[in-house]
């Protein structure tokens, strides 16, 4: 067997691998299967690092029956009759997609996305959600010490690793402020491991609501604690997760006090939104940043600002509540929106290695 791994061809486009150099000699040793690589300047880990792990460099993959990427493979570039695995985006019937399922339908391909890899429990295999988590809460802290000039923060694709991000944190006093973090999966997990590196006070939400501090806090809430039953019955997780359009949001008294929120939620479509455009516009909404790792784009959102994807090069852009429309980051009178979705793409070797153990690991068996 030949595995290719793919040139990203998404613009703009991506840096992270699904397989790491050292990773192709691993798979060599466990079975008989060669990995082709194609060439491409712009992955995290050169071409040079694939030849030395003894790879085959390869611009024509027609030969292997696998083909590996992270983002979607441009339509023009889809090739007959092959196994793909790369994250698609069309799980939750994403209009932008559309094209891209119906070409691998009439191409013959058996599309295999990570996303939907499980064990038989329902847990995910394969996922960068850790480093999505991680990111995602760094560029929050960057994003309101630009908005507030109480502080700078260097961005994490600029640290060469994690090691110094951390490094940096030891240097910066974060003034007085209050986070609200959403998720507990790997996203929440991730995000919450970069607040307390900071060195950020975890609280528990009542305390949060109910008290003021003299440092940086922040609360991780679980789905009881922002969404309730409308009619009031009791809440059931089972129940929730098959009937999320029964449920109401509960988030407005964290609305009303914490300073940043990080959305690190999977959001079914049918669940309630945290809040509304029209919540948003009331004088006692205090959110001032949004860092929406979810990112699903609005209409249908959990956060009706994220009104696009931002990049990694613009990773910010101003929320106007009262028009619905963007405006410049740091707007008087706006909310900061960072809703970059491919995060992972900030720490991308760190991200890639981890995310190909969990291949060799969970998925290659």
């Amino acid at each position: 067997m030949k595995i290719g791994i793919l040139r990203e061809g998404k613009v703009p486009p991506d840096s992270r691998v699904p397989i790491a150099p050292a990773q192709c000699k691993i798979i060599k040793d466990r079975a008989p299967i060669e990995v082709v690589v194609q060439p491409f300047a712009g992955r995290c880990f050169s071409d040079k690092e694939y030849l030395a792990a003894g790879a085959r460099l390869q611009e024509d993959l027609g030969e292997c029956q696998i083909l590996m990427g992270v983002k979607e493979v441009p339509v023009d570039l889809l090739m007959e009759d092959k196994t793909y695995l790369f994250f698609s985006h069309t799980i939750k019937m994403q209009s932008y997609n559309r094209k891209l399922l119906q070409a691998v339908l009439k191409k013959h391909i058996r599309l295999i996305d990570y996303e939907v890899l499980t064990n038989e429990e329902g847990n995910r295999l394969i996922a960068f959600g850790r480093f999505a988590g991680m990111v995602g809460a760094h560029n929050a802290l960057y994003t309101y010490g630009r908005r507030t000039g109480s502080f700078h923060l260097r961005r994490m694709k600029d640290c060469r690793d994690y090691a110094e991000a951390k490094l940096l944190y030891k240097s910066i006093p974060w003034p007085p402020l209050k986070i609200v973090l959403t998720g507990t999966g790997r996203v929440g997990a991730g995000a919450a491991e970069v607040l307390h590196d900071m060195g950020i006070t975890e609280v528990d939400a009542a305390d949060f609501l109910g008290k003021s501090f003299s440092k940086a806090v922040f609360t991780q809430l679980r789905t009881p604690q922002y969404v309730a039953h409308k009619r009031g019955f009791p809440f059931d997780p089972r129940h929730y997760y098959a009937h999320p359009e029964e449920y109401r949001s509960t988030f407005a008294p964290f609305a009303s006090t914490a300073d940043i929120f990080i959305n690190g939620i999977f959001w079914d479509n049918r669940a309630p939104a945290f809040f509304t455009l029209e919540e948003m516009q009331r004088d006692d909404f205090r959110i001032q940043v949004i860092a929406d790792v979810t990112c699903d784009i609005a209409p249908v959102s959990s956060v009706p600002s994220t009104i696009r994807a931002s990049t990694i090069a613009q990773p910010v852009y101003g929320f106007d509540p009262f028009t619905g429309l963007e405006v410049p980051p740091w707007h008087q009178g706006a909310i900061d929106v960072m809703a970059i979705d491919n995060l992972p793409n900030e720490m991308p070797r760190d991200a890639s290695t981890a995310f190909g153990h969990m291949f060799l690991d969970g998925v290659l068996p």
